[in-house]
């Protein structure tokens, strides 16, 4: 048989497959370097440069990617040009070698195969070099159709130049081996500047690209920059797009028609207004990953079914919004069953709690019981605490030494009836430094007789008001506790209003005062 060597850059067959931009992905017979004549080629049956002949892929050597690290390469970078016959020869051969390798070669008959097997031998250990296993290689058998030196070490080079490190490099390839065939200046670059211009930190490039490698896939004009625009629409600060993408990137392979757009409309539906729903969302991204069929539209029926009024869900969900992506319907049975056998409140009352407090759905039921066993300690009768608990549900997250802080004060230096206590249980919830002690005092210095809520339940403002007028007003229902939500007023058919709350301003609109109250979501 007859062997003839060619030198010249020969155009890929059309069987080979190819990147979006047209360049081949696959190449088995790679040329000879420029320059090296046909002297230079022994008659073998393959061809095997001279190691002076193979440069490293560095910054130093001038391989066309300036600063991309050093990977070492092999040996053997191209096969002989063979005729039809040969083509299919060789392929059966390499068939062969690969499943005595234990690799599976049927997904590999579209590609062309390299020529000999020393070349295949040295692709797969350099594979192996990274950390990829034969398994691996079955999983996804078409990265024996790249190139060492056209695909894969320039595609590794610029991911390990961007901050992936290299002892990560098996995992990035192992979730997402389609990067192989990529075109590092037409595929990755340019979603990497992308990812840049959405104000992602560089150093949180990596850890994007690590989490949900599939965004170097994507097309920047299509589902991405629709996400992005979307989102911006609905109200989310240009600004906190970057942040997002670091918490949560997978919001930029989300379709906006079927994903993202209609939980948007399922939350406006509930009521929320729309600055809240994109304060949400910039502060937990991780919302818009929820399934609306299968968890967050069960979950808004589970809250209604069990008592929480149509009126008060925006406001649950506003305080917390994880309780929609909870497996809510089994985690409010147990918590209801909880409050009727230890806390003796009744599933109506369990549903004014959760109302106020929605993060019970999530606490922990042994937390919970720790502050009800202290108030039921200090002699006051079980129905009390469960009223207590039912008015003031932030009771159950408090820390008992902070309530035997204030109740050693309430006893010793405030000197009032435990029944106060029980009609005001918020009095546990305001800080005892900073606000308890040096408002009772200004009131005991004034001489001034007032329940606990006149002066502990107001604005500083307010209370300095109080503390300047020359005579004290009728004492009226003070509003209602409600942690992150918009304060109850009572009813405007008393004689004297209730004061102003210092935060809500004449004139604003109910979406702009939950808006204000919701910024400082946790």
């Amino acid at each position: 048989m007859r062997i003839i060597f060619f030198f010249f850059r020969r155009r890929p067959p059309s069987s080979l497959l190819s990147s979006s931009s047209g360049a081949p992905f696959f190449r088995h017979a790679e040329p000879a370097p420029p320059g090296a004549g046909s002297a230079a080629a022994p008659r073998t049956h393959h061809c095997c440069p001279s190691a002076s002949l193979i440069r490293p892929f560095s910054s130093s050597s001038g391989g066309g990617a300036g600063g991309l690290p050093e990977y070492e390469m092999p040996t053997v970078t191209w096969g002989v040009i063979q005729g039809r016959k040969e083509k299919l020869v060789s392929r059966v051969i390499i068939s062969d070698y690969l499943r005595s390798l234990g690799i599976v070669p049927d997904e590999l008959e579209p590609l062309e195969l390299p020529s000999t097997v020393e070349v295949m031998r040295e692709r797969i250990e350099f594979l192996q070099k990274l950390g990829l296993s034969i398994d691996d290689m079955n999983e996804y058998p078409l990265m024996l159709g790249c190139s060492v030196r056209k695909n894969i070490v320039p595609v590794l080079g610029y991911l390990e130049k961007i901050g992936v490190p290299r002892s990560k490099m098996a995992d990035f390839i192992r979730s997402y081996p389609q990067v192989l065939h990529a075109s590092v200046v037409v595929e990755l670059a340019p979603v990497v500047r992308f990812l840049r211009g959405l104000d992602v930190e560089r150093q949180d490039v990596p850890f994007v690209l690590q989490r949900y490698p599939e965004l170097l896939g994507f097309k920047l004009d299509g589902t991405m920059s629709t996400s992005v625009a979307f989102l911006v629409a609905m109200g989310v600060r240009p600004r906190d797009i970057g942040p997002m993408v670091t918490q949560f990137p997978f919001f930029l392979g989300m379709r906006v028609g079927t994903t993202i757009k209609p939980l948007f409309e399922l939350l406006l539906s509930l009521g929320l207004p729309k600055m809240v729903v994109a304060r949400m969302v910039e502060k937990r991204p991780y919302l818009l990953g929820y399934d609306l069929e299968e968890t967050v539209k069960p979950n808004v029926a589970a809250l209604a079914s069990f008592g929480i009024r149509r009126e008060a869900i925006p406001m649950a969900v506003a305080q917390f919004p994880q309780i929609l992506g909870m497996p809510l319907r089994a985690k409010l049975a147990a918590q209801q069953y909880f409050f009727s056998l230890k806390l003796g409140i009744e599933p109506e009352g369990f549903a004014r709690a959760m109302e106020k407090l929605p993060q019970i759905a999530a606490l922990n039921q042994a937390v919970m019981v720790k502050p009800v066993e202290f108030l039921r300690g200090r002699g006051i009768a079980a129905e009390e605490v469960a009223r207590m608990v039912v008015k003031c549900p932030q009771l159950l997250v408090l820390r008992v030494e902070m309530m035997k802080n204030s109740f050693y004060f309430f006893k010793s230096e405030m000197r009032r009836p435990v029944a106060e206590l029980v009609e005001f249980p918020e009095f546990f919830t305001y800080s005892l430094e900073g606000r308890v002690k040096p408002r009772h005092r200004r009131v005991a210095e004034k001489g001034i007789s007032c329940g606990m809520d006149w002066f502990l339940n107001c604005s500083d403002r307010r209370f300095e008001e109080r503390m300047r007028a020359e005579m004290m007003e009728r004492e009226v229902r003070g509003p209602e506790f409600s942690m992150g939500g918009r304060l109850t007023m009572p009813a405007r058919g008393a004689a004297v209003a209730p004061p102003p709350v210092e935060e809500e301003e004449d004139g604003d609109s109910d979406g702009e005062v939950l808006y204000r109250r919701t910024v400082s979501l946790q």
